[in-house]
């Protein structure tokens, strides 16, 4: 049944059959879903913190394998779907990730604690792996740019999560019974999910099975990881300086330094949701070389002016600049000829994370030599470098493809 509805697709793309069109809600919904279980988590880090008596060190190193296990397990994540489809690896990896939301808070020690936060990373890693592999099988289908709109639907999860975790833990939840309770719930979202995801092998029948594996990087790959880690460690740093920068360098409150992180979140999430559109009319490689000249522009309007309301209109600047470029990023990874999507997107997740870990501290460092406003300049070039690397997504139009 699957592959006549493939057939069918293929052969008239419009109007898109309800097996395609539940395939689209399921993928949005997944990604949703990672996004919400990941801000929950994140929203009871300084209860967490408090109960056992962790400090801002002792929690750092332990925050840090969240990262590690993520960066571990996204080639995993990349060859087992390459190997056995995404839809089972995001069906399995979803399960494994919602049931170790609980166990963060139910273990009984610090080397547990450790452990479970390195599972759940690595997790989160992989699920983030396979659903954009699985993303790519849809877009591929619908012969259309969606990807923006799946990234758009994680960055609303992560919002809808934060919210409501801060909402609950003001009333005294505990964060057992509350990350307990979201854990139910997104189980039973994972079971109504995963059934309409679509099979990716008749999809990716002709990929030979060395190309399964994690792959040598290509100068294909390179340049759209490249592009990756440009925006990756370019959003670590908006989250980690942005509100410091106000506050320390330009003497704002406390209120108004966190006003930086939040207009260039509102941004992004605002792009991701115009970014199919705007792909669509403009092409990938004109609206990625777009978004980093105006993020480059926009960060340095707010480093040189140096005045509140422009860093704001700065920051914003920047966000909607960085909006677009990952999804479009990873839908180009996706039709890398001869390389299964799973494990391309794997190769570019990869850099991408590793920049996003690598670039806050960058900056730290650089600081303390020549002072924070000369250190985030480095975002300014990062930016311009995603620009000059524009056209490796040359090959990112549906339209355009021919591999499948």
């Amino acid at each position: 049944m699957q592959e006549a509805v493939l057939n069918q697709v293929w052969a008239a793309p419009a109007p898109m059959p309800p097996r395609l069109r539940a395939a689209r809600l399921a993928v949005a919904a997944l990604f949703f879903l990672n996004g919400a279980l990941f801000a929950s988590w994140v929203s009871r880090i300084p209860a967490v913190k408090s109960v056992r008596g962790l400090g801002n060190g002792e929690l750092g190193m332990a925050l840090l394998t969240v990262a590690l296990g993520a960066v571990v397990a996204m080639p995993l994540g990349g060859m087992l779907s390459g190997r056995f489809g995404s839809e089972r690896i995001s069906k399995v990896t979803a399960l494994l990730y919602c049931a170790l939301l609980p166990v963060l808070i139910l273990a009984p020690n610090v080397t547990a604690f450790v452990l479970a936060l390195f599972l759940f990373g690595a997790f989160h890693g992989a699920l983030d792996v396979a659903m954009n592999a699985q993303a790519v099988v849809v877009e591929k289908l619908y012969r259309r740019p969606i990807m923006s709109s799946f990234h758009a639907l994680w960055s609303t999860g992560g919002l809808a999560g934060a919210a409501t975790g801060g909402l609950i833990a003001s009333q005294g939840v505990t964060p057992l019974v509350h990350l307990g309770l979201v854990a139910l719930v997104s189980f039973a979202g994972v079971f109504l999910i995963v059934p309409h995801l679509l099979t990716s092998e008749p999809v990716h029948a002709a990929v030979p099975e060395k190309s399964r594996r994690f792959p040598r990087p290509t100068v294909g790959l390179l340049a759209l990881g490249a592009v990756a880690l440009c925006v990756m460690a370019g959003e670590g740093a908006m989250a980690d300086w942005s509100g410091v920068y106000l506050r320390d360098n330009l003497l704002t409150g406390e209120g108004l330094a966190a006003a930086g992180y939040a207009a260039f979140s509102l941004a992004m999430a605002a792009g991701r949701f115009l970014g199919d559109g705007l792909s669509a009319r403009f092409g990938p490689v004109t609206l990625v070389r777009a978004g980093g000249i105006l993020a480059a522009t926009g960060l340095a309007v707010a480093l040189v002016f140096g005045q509140p309301v422009a860093a704001l209109i700065g920051f914003g600047c920047v966000g909607a600049g960085f909006a677009t470029v990952v999804p479009m990023v990873f839908t180009a990874a996706g039709r890398t000829p001869g390389i299964s999507p799973g494990v391309a997107i794997a190769s570019v997740t990869t850099l991408g994370y590793l920049g996003f870990l690598a670039g806050p501290p960058v900056i730290g460092f650089v600081a303390e030599l020549i002072g924070l406003r000369e250190a985030l300049g480095i975002l300014v070039l990062t930016s311009l470098t995603v620009a000059s690397l524009a056209s490796a997504l040359e090959s990112s139009r549906p339209g355009l493809d021919t591999s499948g």
